[in-house]
């Protein structure tokens, strides 16, 4: 029996009548709905969870170990997962699922924040530049992932795929046990919660936050979107989110380096990124009331801009998260490191959640373009938010920084005392100022 279904039939209506609204979610779709959601809230919740002790944990029992550790237990998971297809069908088999797949999220999740950990502390003065350049390799990863995983799975069936790739990262296991460093540290007296009660903190945790959303979001709809509007096979839906992945690959470990040798660009790429991105997603679609139509080149144009905006928003963040820790009194050791790399990686999961939950409604019930244009108001609303921080921040910087000039006292924060004492090994007060009374 021939069951193809012509999806290109002429519609038996006139030309000229209007579009009709989206239809409403079924009770299929809804529940549908419910589980994909429960997926990605079970996989993130296993990486999220662990931002405020996995820190503490870092400390206690080394962050080579928990990097290793994280390897090895990513490794099993993943080779499990291609045996799973030899369970029975059914409830034991989506259980299986489930439980697979959040222990590997909780692996993935000791790797990574022992990972940013290490590379903070083995290059505490370059840390953008080298998170730049390590995203090469993320996206290498992204990049060539499908590509093989497709001729594996073509070529040998389900189960090679997960079997290799775990093989693979077993090898890393004994690999970065000889290779990585042990590293000493003390339990910090700061805490988790600390680190979140200053306001400059927030901001950047909302950025990283509508940065991940927005690339989740691409994830799951963008593919479907170029399928329907532009007629396209996967594999150059593929292609083109090369456009998306090569611009941040390429710029982020230039972006890097200009921010470690210039740190007070930083701010400047965190807002004027979060813009440009924004700009990015609103003409994606394009946005509705600009009644620009949708083009290929135009929607490869603006993934190319996405891309270069993201890796000049996200690579800052670290860094500056990590400043502004230090600059609060947190010590300066691998506890902090491993509080701002859980710190990250739970606001960058938290992003990987709302993206293709609330994106994936949006543009369920209106459009892909009402929704690309909600993620890019998103994005400006973060950016904006930021420079209006920068903004105020700047003048009281520069009052400071005259007081320290003219006065030498006048300036209250970490340093005060040193420079109090600086004054009076130089003969006492500073001229033309009232000594103050002790």
């Amino acid at each position: 029996m021939d069951t193809h279904v012509d999806l290109q039939q002429p519609d038996n209506g006139s030309a000229d009548e209007p579009p009709s609204t989206p239809p409403r979610m079924s009770r299929q779709e809804i529940l549908t709905l419910i589980s994909m959601a429960s997926v990605n809230f079970s996989s993130m919740i296993c990486y999220s969870i662990l931002g405020p002790f996995f820190p503490t944990e870092i400390v206690q029992i080394g962050a080579k170990f928990m990097l290793v550790a994280g390897l090895f237990v990513s490794s099993v998971c993943t080779m499990l997962f291609g045996l799973i297809d030899r369970t029975p069908s059914g409830r034991d088999f989506i259980i299986l699922c489930f439980v697979i797949r959040s222990i590997d999220a909780l692996g993935f999740a000791g790797a990574m924040t022992a990972s940013f950990a290490v590379s903070a502390k083995v290059f505490p003065n370059n840390i953008a530049t080298v998170l730049g350049s390590l995203e090469i390799f993320t996206g290498l990863g992204l990049i060539l992932g499908p590509p093989i995983g497709g001729w594996l799975y073509q070529s040998f069936g389900y189960e090679v795929p997960f079997i290799a790739l775990g093989c693979l990262l077993l090898i890393m296991v004994p690999f970065n046990i000889y290779i990585l460093p042990s590293f000493d540290a003390e339990p910090s007296k700061d805490s988790f919660i600390r680190l979140l009660t200053r306001l400059k903190i927030l901001l950047i945790c909302f950025v990283i936050f509508t940065l991940s959303s927005g690339l989740s979001f691409l994830d799951a709809t963008l593919s479907i979107f170029a399928i329907e509007k532009f007629n396209l096979s996967t594999g150059y839906v593929g292609l083109i989110l090369l456009g998306l992945s090569l611009p941040y690959c390429l710029a982020s470990p230039i972006l890097g380096y200009i921010t470690d040798k210039c740190p007070a660009t930083r701010s400047w790429f965190i807002v004027l990124g979060g813009l440009a991105t924004a700009v990015g997603f609103c003409l994606l679609g394009p946005m509705p009331v600009l009644n620009i139509p949708s083009q290929l080149w135009l929607m490869i144009c603006m993934l190319g801009i996405i891309g270069f905006a993201l890796g000049m928003s996200a690579i800052p963040t670290f860094p500056e998260i990590l400043d502004c820790a230090y600059e609060e009194g947190f010590d300066e050791g691998l506890s902090t490191l491993g509080m701002v790399s859980g710190l990250f990686g739970a606001v960058w999961s938290l992003g990987m959640f709302y993206g293709p939950i609330v994106g994936g409604v949006i543009t369920q019930q209106l459009s892909f373009e009402w929704a690309a244009t909600m993620q890019g108001g998103l994005c400006c609303f973060a950016a904006h938010l930021c420079g209006v921080y920068y903004f105020c921040l700047k003048p009281r910087q520069s009052r400071n920084l005259r007081a320290i000039h003219d006065n030498g006292i006048t300036h209250v924060d970490e340093t005060t005392p040193l420079l109090n004492e600086e004054s009076q090994h130089d003969g006492g007060q500073p001229a033309g100022e009232t000594p103050r009374p002790q």
